[in-house]
């Protein structure tokens, strides 16, 4: 291929949140708009990923669909000829060249994942019975193998398309890693069958070391915004209601000190501060002038309250916009281009291992 591959995925299933668009959506849709052209840009949903952990999987095609309007409603420009959207399970190679994978690859490195490990002791952990409303309290809580082996798939989705840059968070360069490892052995073993992809240091220099912004849960400020918070009040779903977001801002958690100040001993304060930077279009500097030292904490969740609830009514009058036809032709479109890239890595693949019969 001319151009170097950029791939990142977009979230197949759960309900995006303000957390997701500020911290993930909107650097991705920046990043496809700015190095379109200049790259191939693989946007792809990791469907086969999602269910790693317990779903309801009666609901993934909805949500799959209302995820890629979300998207497209905060900016995605699916019009550009360089920007590619795609299903991961609608492209077979990733499952099949991932089986191939599983060969090559050992148990132990595999164990020596921190992300499995930590999602598995989540798992085990998790006093909750429903997860998205699918009842986890028996055989469903235990670990899935899908959840082992989600870098041998993810290391596929990267390989398959000559991928060079895959911006990632702190949580899973061990996957880039492992990516880089798997296909510098089957370039040892088969000779140059993939590209290998930059690693993890020069792909923060690329992207940057800072990829989003961390928007913190509203009853507790010291974590991110997370689905997994459980009962949802701390979090703001972008389909929330104007109500329903001011409700959870009004009742956000601040502390006892009676003075608006940034710092780190007043983490709720801080947050509220910086959200109201974010979705009132001012620097943080300007909105710290106008509140620190006030004695009343509701006024400033009041100006909070107002900013986002405005965001969300054009966001989710924006989302109403979106051109369903449009976007499943991107879909298709997409899809076809990925299908013959993707098949042919693994027909090479195939062909080095033995599987199929070399020209």
């Amino acid at each position: 291929m001319a151009k170097q591959v950029i791939l990142t995925g977009i979230r197949a299933n759960n309900d995006l949140h303000i957390g997701n668009y500020m911290g993930a959506m909107l650097p991705m849709i920046d990043m496809a708009t700015k190095r379109a052209g200049e790259y191939q840009v693989n946007l792809f949903v990791p469907d086969l990923h999602s269910f790693t952990t317990p779903i309801d999987h009666h609901k993934l095609q909805d949500a799959i669909m209302n995820n890629l309007r979300v998207f497209v409603a905060a900016g995605l420009p699916i019009d550009s000829p360089d920007v590619h959207i795609y299903r991961q399970s609608y492209v077979s190679a990733h499952s099949e060249l991932t089986v191939i994978l599983d060969g090559f690859t050992g148990f132990g490195e595999m164990s020596r994942m921190t992300q499995f490990k930590d999602k598995a002791k989540k798992l085990h952990d998790d006093l909750q019975e429903y997860v998205d409303g699918v009842d986890v309290s028996k055989s469903n809580k235990n670990v899935s193998v899908g959840l082992f082996n989600y870098p041998v798939l993810m290391a596929s989705d990267i390989l398959l398309y000559g991928t060079t840059y895959v911006p990632v968070g702190d949580d899973q360069t061990q996957h880039i890693e492992f990516a880089r490892d798997i296909a510098e052995r089957m370039n040892r073993l088969f000779g140059e069958l993939f590209v290998v992809p930059k690693s993890v240091k020069e792909q923060h220099t690329f992207f940057g070391k800072d990829q989003g912004l961390r928007i913190k849960d509203l009853v507790d400020p010291t974590k991110k915004m997370s689905k997994s918070d459980g009962s949802g009040r701390g979090v703001i779903f972008l389909n929330d209601t104007p109500e329903i977001t001011r409700k959870k801002i009004m009742s956000a958690t601040t502390d006892s000190i009676g003075r608006v100040g940034y710092n780190t001993d007043q983490p709720g304060i801080s947050n509220l501060l910086e959200l109201l930077s974010l979705f009132s279009s001012r620097s943080l500097a300007e909105v710290r002038k106008e509140f620190e030292g006030q004695t009343q904490y509701g006024l400033l969740k009041e100006a909070v309250a107002d900013s986002v609830a405005n965001f969300l009514a054009d966001f989710q009058a924006n989302l109403t916009k979106v051109n369903d036809k449009a976007l499943k032709d991107k879909l298709e479109t997409s899809e076809k281009a990925m299908n013959a890239i993707a098949n042919r890595t693994l027909l090479k693949v195939q062909q080095a291992v033995g599987l199929r019969p070399k020209d």
